[in-house]
């Protein structure tokens, strides 16, 4: 079966957990001591849904100030944007209204946004309060999601209500299509019936 290559980046604060959601996800795979990501890092896997096939290429941006810079560059045509926070840390939950902002400026317009809460097994430190955040998601329009790349949970929930959502836009466009071809031919028929003789 053909794989639909979607475009996926992952944007928050460093440390937040970007590198450890991909590696899991992508390797099942995860190190405490995940060095800091420089400039970007890729990877692709394939997820399978009841009809579709979608190879994810995934680019996890680094957070740190000096390459924001580069951070546009990885934007550009990408389907799905992942902004990530710590869910003990207030500071980088604060900020995620200017990483969408960056992403949205450089992203088509059905772009599919889900904000995540890493590191759910920090409970106990938790700053960040669930009905902040699942309030802020709703206001963006966007999926929310509670993962914790260190003890495996939410990740592949994440990626496999994204690749739900890239179905629902893949039925919504072929709708629109044959709504738009249809209403093509009709005026098609309209302008021949016009012009013909009467005699």
């Amino acid at each position: 079966m053909y794989a639909e290559e979607i475009k996926v980046v992952i944007l928050g604060n460093s440390g937040v957990g970007k590198s450890s959601i991909m590696m899991r996800f992508v390797k099942d795979e995860f190190s405490a001591t995940q060095p800091t990501t420089m400039g970007a890092a890729f990877m692709s896997k394939i997820i399978k849904t009841n009809d579709n096939q979608f190879k994810f290429q995934i680019w996890d941006t680094a957070g740190q100030e000096k390459y924001k810079s580069l951070a546009p560059l990885y934007y550009r045509e990408a389907r799905i944007g992942i902004v990530v926070y710590d869910i003990t840390s207030l500071a980088s939950f604060g900020v995620l209204k200017t990483w969408i902002t960056e992403l949205q400026k450089q992203g088509p317009e059905n772009l599919i946004l889900a904000i995540v809460g890493n590191k759910s097994d920090l409970q106990d430190k938790q700053e960040v309060p669930y009905e902040d955040a699942m309030n802020f998601a709703k206001q963006v329009d966007a999926l929310f999601e509670l993962t914790s790349a260190k003890e495996n949970r939410g990740i592949n929930d994440l990626f496999m209500k994204l690749a739900s959502k890239i179905e629902q836009q893949k039925i919504q466009n072929s709708m629109k299509k044959n709504v738009s071809s249809q209403s093509f031919a009709v005026n098609s028929n309209q302008h021949n019936k016009q012009g013909s003789c009467p005699c």
